[in-house]
């Protein structure tokens, strides 16, 4: 079992290139545009691959967003831990796995109304993940998660998950 990462609380980043990254927080970033047309909603870039401590933090701020949240999708292969639901602010939300190694999230709001992130492997160096974030949420964007870590530098060594106690963790 892997040492408890204290909670910290995600931060929801109007423009990640004008605020600073902190070692520990996940960063968000999310637009809302009109037309909806590119890719991805957001981005997220966890600190580590502990999912309680990560992904508690930033279902709340989303929740502060975009209201209560009933369901999230995320790569079973990119976490410690695979719990079946969290809860938020006195709510249940569920989590569903799947092995498709996209790194990709996709959070559910109501019945139908999808939300797409790209996940920012948490060991990437913080201007590659600033890069890659940009890129995410620029509204023309169609480009797969995979095309974008790609562009942006994060090389695969980036994406591979990095067990606690291995060289480079």
């Amino acid at each position: 079992m892997t040492p408890m990462t204290p909670m910290t609380p995600a931060r929801l980043l109007a423009d990640t290139n004008r605020e600073p990254m902190v070692p520990g927080i996940a960063v968000l970033r999310m637009e809302t545009t009109p037309k909806r047309t590119g890719t991805f909603d957001g981005a997220w870039w966890p600190r580590s691959r502990d999912l309680d401590s990560q992904l508690s933090g930033l279902l709340a701020a989303l929740t502060d967003r975009l209201g209560p949240l009933a369901r999230v999708g995320l790569d079973a292969g990119a976490w410690d831990e695979r719990p079946g639901h969290l809860s938020v602010d006195g709510r249940t939300v569920r989590i569903d796995w799947s092995a498709v190694g996209d790194d990709t999230m996709i959070v559910t709001r109501g019945d139908q109304d999808h939300f797409m992130f790209l996940v920012i492997p948490p060991q990437t160096a913080p201007p590659l993940a600033r890069a890659a974030m940009a890129m995410a949420v620029r509204d023309d964007n169609d480009a797969s998660a995979e095309r974008i870590l790609t562009a942006t530098g994060v090389s695969p060594a980036d994406r591979t998950r990095v067990l606690p106690g291995a060289p480079g963790w």
